[in-house]
């Protein structure tokens, strides 16, 4: 859910429910990975575990059939990533998070006498020959990296302009591997993307300045080693957070003490419009109050103001009288859907929160 779509969910809701207003603010909080180390792995090796691709050639191109009117051409392009870029990516992403007390990069190719690109896992021996040799405690090697690239041109008729895109896909696989141990400890397959954009007064002209093949896989090729990070290790996530600031005194001055980060005061503001307000002011202050428990870094409790205020939605909305097969829109329920979210966030958070702290823990024994 974007914040975009988020706002709009918001203002549906205000909008049906008179005049309200609603204040933005950003939240930074901390998830965790997906994989959980051991706090006795302190030292690791990036390792580059695929075949040597000397020149990263084309492997298939594909001209597709315009998808609309105005599409001149759409190509999409499949490449293999430059694996030694993107070990040395990988390695410098994870260094720069200063989660292990050292990191090690070993990014010639192991597989260098392959013909032909496939995933083959280091066997138990060749793990504990680097793990030895490279005074480590544990590898993390790059298995593959794939790239897709989608080019597009077209021509928009209000602009009298021609729009280049080129949208560029890259899968890395990365496999963690412990000495002693057969096989890996865990295989994370990832994907992310990323965008160039130009526009021109004429089709050759853009398609001369889109970026060059040799450059794309490159770019393409350093990204890709940033992507698998955050499925390693912790990462701090930003989010919108939204509170609604009209319809009474307390509401109002609650959103000062919220400016300015007194938490505390604005709470007791909003627990006091809740207890004498009904509908959706009651669920508007319950609402508010899980985001000031959630800024205090209170998140059970956040949770449970969140639910209140989804309860008030759903009464509102009319969920359980409307047949809805079993489908919730934004445009049918707005006050509901919009809690709802919140609700989602939350238990996102909540959820993380002992996996988090099994994840820092390395940092308090220290």
């Amino acid at each position: 859910m974007t914040k975009y779509i988020y706002t709009f969910l918001l203002c549906i809701a205000l909008l049906l429910s008179g005049c309200q207003s609603l204040e933005q603010l950003s939240i930074d909080y901390m998830l965790p990975a997906e994989v959980s180390f051991p706090a006795s792995l302190k030292r690791v090796a990036v390792v580059n575990n695929m075949p040597a691709v000397p020149d990263n050639k084309l492997i298939v191109s594909e001209e597709e059939q315009k998808k609309s009117e105005n599409e001149i051409t759409r190509l999409t392009n499949y490449y293999n990533g430059d694996a030694k870029l993107t070990t040395e990516s990988l390695a410098e992403a994870l260094a720069k998070e200063n989660y292990f007390e050292e990191v090690v990069i070993c990014d010639s190719a192991l597989r260098s006498k392959d013909i032909s690109p496939r995933e083959t896992m280091l066997t138990q021996e060749e793990t504990n020959e680097l793990v030895q040799d490279l005074g480590v405690d544990f590898l993390i090697a790059l298995e593959n990296i794939q790239i897709r690239s989608l080019r597009k041109i077209s021509y928009i008729n209000e602009w009298s302009t021609y729009y280049g895109t080129v949208d560029v896909k890259v899968f890395p696989t990365v496999k963690v591997y412990l000495p002693n141990r057969r096989g890996p400890m865990v295989t994370v397959n990832s994907n992310d993307s990323i965008f160039w954009e130009d526009y021109g007064g004429g089709e050759a002209v853009l398609r001369a300045r889109q970026i060059k093949e040799e450059d794309l896989i490159k770019e393409a090729s350093e990204f890709a080693g940033t992507v698998p990070v955050k499925h390693l290790l912790p990462y701090w996530k930003t989010a919108n957070r939204y509170y609604i600031t009209g319809g009474s005194v307390n509401m109002r001055d609650a959103a000062v003490y919220a400016k300015e980060g007194q938490w505390d005061e604005a709470i007791k503001l909003w627990k006091s419009s809740y207890e004498t307000k009904k509908g959706r002011k009651k669920m508007y202050a319950a609402f508010n109050v899980a985001l000031g428990y959630e800024m205090q870094d209170s998140i059970e409790t956040a949770m449970d103001w969140a639910l209140k205020a989804q309860s008030i939605a759903r009464e509102i909305d009319k969920v359980d009288e409307i047949q809805t097969n079993n489908r919730v829109s934004a445009e049918s329920f707005p006050n509901y859907f919009l809690t709802t979210i919140y609700v989602n966030e939350l238990q996102e958070r909540k959820e993380g929160i002992a996996r988090l702290n099994v994840q820092m823990n390395r940092f308090e024994e220290e």
